[in-house]
């Protein structure tokens, strides 16, 4: 049994308030797979990048026991590159560069020794890729996990609502919420959202949590508060990827479990934010790991006694 993540393996080069970047390595398959290692040892990658993608790279998928037959290594082209300067409130950025290169024609093929996949990572891609993914596996998993972006709700709606259609959890953030469902509410916004088929929503508020919704319960889980945030590039993907790893983990999907890798996304997502790429999330301990969900349990934990 399996965790497969789909999505895209590039480069990106960042400027924040608290400096820049030259070409690192980025993607939302390299962040989610990450994080997914570090609560289950049986992560397998589907994506595809050019000839310039180093070695190096790769094996350090390799070092984290991430199966990269299904990395697709294209000769002769460029891997897919983004660039971005993010403003002082670290919330809003600037696009200065998208060349899609070998992720314009990506055709995700799934080698034979994924098929035995219960978890699927559906990364921010194309939703007819995702669709794609889906179809060519041969048994559905037990859990499917989606992550999209307002982009394709601009230029995609129709494939992104037959796609949501297929999933068990959507995950998206505040903005997409309310445009996805054109709802103000988030609660109101989430109940629309969940008769569009998903069984699960996550609605990501950045500095301020995520909210979990299933029928008619809400789960509200907090966010760190940090000192400094350094690069917000890849905090979704890597809050998605701790989510799943922790859900293959448990191997049972509840509300309650649920509950729990909303807080393990969490306490990964907020190492990611302080420092540029995936170099903090690259070797983290054990006792790192622990020592930030205690954090989280100390941020909301508190007793009262009702009165009579």
């Amino acid at each position: 049994m399996s965790l497969l993540v789909i999505g895209s393996v590039a480069f990106d080069a960042i400027e924040t308030p608290f400096g820049k970047t030259d070409k690192i390595v980025g993607g939302a398959a390299t962040f989610a797979s990450l994080a997914a290692s570090y609560f289950y040892d049986k992560v397998k990658i589907v994506a595809v990048v050019g000839d310039d993608f180093p070695q190096q790279a790769i094996d350090s998928f390799a070092a984290h026991h991430i199966d990269t037959e299904g990395l697709q290594v294209k000769q002769g082209e460029k891997s897919f590159f983004w660039s971005g300067r993010y403003h002082n409130d670290m919330n809003s950025r600037d696009t200065l560069i998208t060349e899609l290169n070998v992720l314009a024609d990506f055709d995700p093929i799934i080698p034979d020794n994924y098929q035995d996949c219960e978890y699927l990572m559906l990364g921010n891609l194309t939703p007819q890729v995702q669709q794609t993914v889906i179809s060519r596996l041969h048994k559905r998993p037990k859990l499917i996990v989606m992550d999209t972006m307002n982009f394709w709700m601009d230029i995609a709606l129709n494939d992104l609502l037959e796609t949501i259609k297929l999933v068990d959890v959507l995950t998206i953030n505040d903005a997409e919420a309310r445009q996805l469902s054109g709802e103000y509410s988030l609660v109101k916004a989430a109940r629309k959202i969940l008769t569009m088929g998903p069984a699960y929503l996550i609605i990501k508020k950045g500095e301020h949590g995520a909210l979990l919704f299933h029928e008619d319960k809400i789960f509200s889980a907090p966010a760190l508060p940090l000192a400094e945030v350094f690069d917000p590039t890849g905090a979704g993907d890597t809050f998605a990827g701790g989510f799943i790893g922790y859900m293959a983990k448990a191997g049972e999907v509840t509300f309650e479990h649920m509950k729990n890798a909303i807080i393990y996304g969490s306490a990964l997502a907020s190492f990611c934010v302080e420092k540029f790429g995936t170099e903090k999330i690259q070797n983290l301990s054990k006792q790192e790991v622990n020592a930030r969900i205690q954090e989280f349990i100390n941020l909301s934990k508190f007793e009262i006694d009702l009165e009579e």
